[in-house]
């Protein structure tokens, strides 16, 4: 197999297809509790870390915006994580899934080296080629802040292993 830019299209789906999957395991769990659902949004694994409605959000907006940059599209709004619903982070979820499966293989030909300069942050305003952007940059961070939302469930008590990362199997 021959790994392209738009092999990580499908790579985002499955982290989409992951984060909708264990945020529905928090509803879940959350009811078994008493709790509203949304409450879980609230969740942080530590108290000076993000809340899981930021660590969705990222996953979503890196999907989105990540993918966007590479293939030279127009970036997709950002999910404000500080107003968002369990509803509405599935919404976006979807959303996204659309978005990416919309993209096709000739979006992102000769993109690898394209040059992106991107402003993260207040400080850094890196200029990097597109597909070191997109396999290093975009893909750590879509996966950490996945892993960081299934500790914050796991810790509360959500009943999720290893397995609910590939809810799509394989």
């Amino acid at each position: 197999m021959t790994v392209t830019l738009f092999s990580f299209v499908g790579m985002y789906i499955s982290a989409l297809d992951a984060i909708a999957h264990v945020l529905d395991k928090g509803a879940v769990f959350a009811a078994t509790q008493g709790l509203a659902e949304d409450e879980i949004l609230g969740w942080r694994l530590v108290d000076d870390m993000h809340p899981l409605a930021f660590q969705a959000s990222v996953v979503v907006n890196f999907s989105n915006s990540w993918t966007a940059r590479a293939a030279d599209l127009p970036v997709p709004d950002s999910v404000d994580f500080t107003s968002a619903t369990l509803a509405s982070l599935r919404q976006a979820i979807s959303d996204a899934r659309a978005r990416l499966l919309a993209l096709t293989a000739e979006q992102f030909d000769g993109r690898d080296a394209a040059e992106l300069t991107v402003q993260l942050g207040d400080t850094m305003i890196p200029t990097l080629p597109a597909g070191r952007w997109l396999t290093g940059f975009a893909t750590i961070n879509i996966h950490f802040h996945l892993s960081i939302a299934y500790a914050i469930l796991r810790v509360k008590g959500v009943p999720l292993g290893k397995i609910d990362l590939f809810p799509g199997g394989l």
